[in-house]
């Protein structure tokens, strides 16, 4: 067979078409391959807390995820909007993804058991954050949260240098055992001043929306109330609501969590005080933790980290307008 001068330079352009690219698809296989086998080896972490409808719990999965993702591994969050049911069959779904830990804060605390059954017996660790759990609920592998009866406490001490008497209602949520203890904390601290009486309380689940009407029957059964202790500030600015629709600026209200809203208040003088907690440190230790237990070392069983008491007096308005 003959070529010609133009069909040789065809078939020289050819083979050298082929060098060029054949090399150049392999590469591309290769990267290909490099990265789907980095996202085989990533590890899934999964979160579920009691409900997003709140901030403070935004900005503990927000430091979670940004440390998970600084490893190159992925988070999976889920909202149970305060059903235990739901968080049960979010844990079971995490179960099936095949995730490498939990991080829990249950709906209801004493309703943790079936959730942390169902973590152990697939070896799942979890780490349960902003709580503490009871003890025959099952295996824990860390427990991260503030220390939350000194926060009731702290209210309580502020309350009792700041007025010769009170009449004082009580928003709780006894589901949530952080709520119980800052209540526990606060009710304790006044034992034996006798100036100072619980009222009234009421259940509202921590939430705004349910603070509000909440406090405005307590207000309606007893006008007497001056004092409010909320379990968080979410209830808190739902009292406040409550009390700007009654007319009620002469009632003091408490708060825990120190979240921006809450100081914005206390600077304004709306508020009285919250004892500030950090979910931002809450967030980077639980984090820290998963990934020490996976890497087979010990880490503190219970970690209570310390709050901070922000009143008109303490609050540095320049610097103190944030989470923590």
């Amino acid at each position: 067979m003959h070529f010609g001068v133009v069909e040789r330079w065809a078939l020289v352009a050819l083979a050298l078409l082929f060098l060029v690219v054949c090399p150049l698809v392999l590469l591309a296989v290769g990267r290909v391959d490099l990265s789907a086998e980095q996202v085989e080896h990533r590890k899934k972490f999964g979160a579920v807390y009691m409900t997003l409808n709140n901030p403070f719990y935004e900005i503990v999965d927000e430091e979670i995820r940004a440390a998970v993702e600084a490893h190159g591994d992925v988070l999976l969050t889920r909202d149970p909007a305060l059903s235990p049911a739901r968080q049960e069959e979010i844990v079971k779904d995490f179960v099936r993804e095949g995730v490498s830990a939990i991080f829990l804060k249950p709906v209801d605390w004493r309703e943790a058991g079936p959730l942390l059954a169902a973590a152990e017996a697939a070896h799942i660790p979890v780490i349960v954050v902003d709580t503490d759990v009871p003890a025959e609920a099952g295996a824990v592998a860390a427990r991260i949260e503030s220390d939350n009866y000194a926060a009731g406490a702290s209210c309580a001490a502020h309350l009792l240098s700041h007025a010769n008497g009170a009449n004082i209602a009580i928003l709780t949520h006894e589901g949530a055992h952080s709520a119980v203890s800052r209540i526990q904390g606060f009710r304790e601290a006044l034992a034996g001043h006798d100036a100072y009486r619980i009222v009234a309380a009421a259940e509202c689940y921590g939430q705004l929306e349910r603070a509000m009407p909440a406090m405005q029957e307590l207000l309606a059964e007893h006008p007497e109330i001056d004092t409010v202790m909320a379990l968080n500030d979410p209830a808190a600015l739902g009292a406040l609501a409550a009390l700007a629709a009654a007319g009620r600026s002469d009632v003091r209200v408490y708060g825990v969590d120190g979240t921006p809203e809450a100081r914005e208040r206390i600077a304004a003088g709306r508020m009285t005080a919250t004892a500030a907690q950090s979910p931002r440190e809450i967030g980077r230790r639980a984090a820290d933790a998963a990934y020490r237990i996976l890497a087979g070392e010990s880490v503190p069983p219970h970690v209570l980290l310390p709050t901070r008491l922000l009143s008109r007096e303490t609050l540095t308005q320049d610097s103190e307008m944030g989470w923590e």
